[in-house]
């Protein structure tokens, strides 16, 4: 069976169209969202000291996820007390991890353009080399909850859908007619509430639904991840933690935590209970 290739995105929507965005009135916030700590009431709770940490990601547990400075890979109970660490065998370099899936873990390597499928106590699944399947570059990937992955293949400027069970691509979605004539850098990708979300440092956030078709383009520039809470999209720009509801599309605004530098924060994760922040010295985890 063929890969399937979704209609080009200039069909579905203009490349030029981006959603509105409201600010939302500072004493109210949508209904639906999960409210974050109101200015001043940040409870720093722990600090952990860790080199040059790499990707991080949270499970629906709120158990952490965190690739260290040799490319091993950290488990974390929610409050920062270590589980687990895997040790790759051979080398590379982790530039995504995801654990939103309940049934395994994502790892990619994107030096050696592998994906490394692991359990919750990070024994090894399944190892895949994409250059095998794929004629082409990834850029970054993620891993959707379904199983299946969406991979950025920057050579060709496509997003695919690949299955690791099948070891084929299911569908292409061609972006040069999204992007038309500017020069992206794609930095992010993940799946939640059956979109996809891809973030372009350059222009913005392009947003596509679960099948691959393009739906819009969020115009929050300058970013190199992003994360989710309730139904809000989370990022952090000018010194602040910005709040985006994804059906009201309002927006609203948070302090980070006094202290704690901007610049340095290169993830931020929001669980249930715990904010962690992951920084350029290590993490620092706040109490919602």
């Amino acid at each position: 069976m063929q890969a399937q290739t979704v209609p080009g995105a200039a069909s579905v929507a203009p490349a030029g169209r981006v959603a509105p965005v409201e600010t939302a009135p500072a004493t109210k916030a949508p209904a639906a969202s999960v409210l974050a700590p109101a200015p001043g009431t940040w409870t720093l709770v722990k600090t952990l000291t860790l080199p040059g940490p790499g990707a991080a990601s949270l499970d629906r547990r709120g158990t952490l996820y965190l690739a260290d400075q040799d490319n091993n890979l950290r488990q974390l109970a929610r409050d920062g007390q270590p589980l687990n660490t895997y040790s790759p065998t051979q080398p590379g370099h982790v530039a995504v991890v995801e654990a939103w899936n309940q049934n395994s873990l994502l790892v990619f390597y994107d030096d050696r353009q592998q994906v490394l499928l692991l359990d919750r106590f990070l024994a090894p699944l399944s190892e895949i080399r994409l250059a095998d399947y794929i004629d082409g570059t990834i850029r970054t990937a993620t891993l959707a909850p379904d199983g299946l992955l969406w991979l950025l293949d920057e050579s060709t400027l496509t997003l695919r859908e690949f299955d690791p069970q099948a070891l084929r691509v299911v569908q292409n979605t061609p972006l040069d007619l999204i992007i038309g004539h500017s020069r992206p850098d794609f930095r992010f990708l993940r799946q939640y509430q059956n979109n996809v979300y891809l973030v372009d440092h350059t222009s913005g956030i392009f947003v596509f639904d679960n099948l691959g078709n393009y739906r819009k383009k969020l115009p929050f520039t300058g970013l190199d991840f992003i994360t989710f809470r309730g139904d809000e999209l989370v990022y952090i720009s000018g010194g602040e933690l910005h709040f985006f509801h994804l059906y009201s599309l309002t927006e609203r605004t948070q302090p980070l935590p006094a202290g704690l530098d901007a610049t340095s924060v290169r993830q931020i994760l929001l669980g249930d209970q715990f904010a962690y922040f992951i920084t350029s010295k290590g993490i620092s985890i706040y109490q919602l």
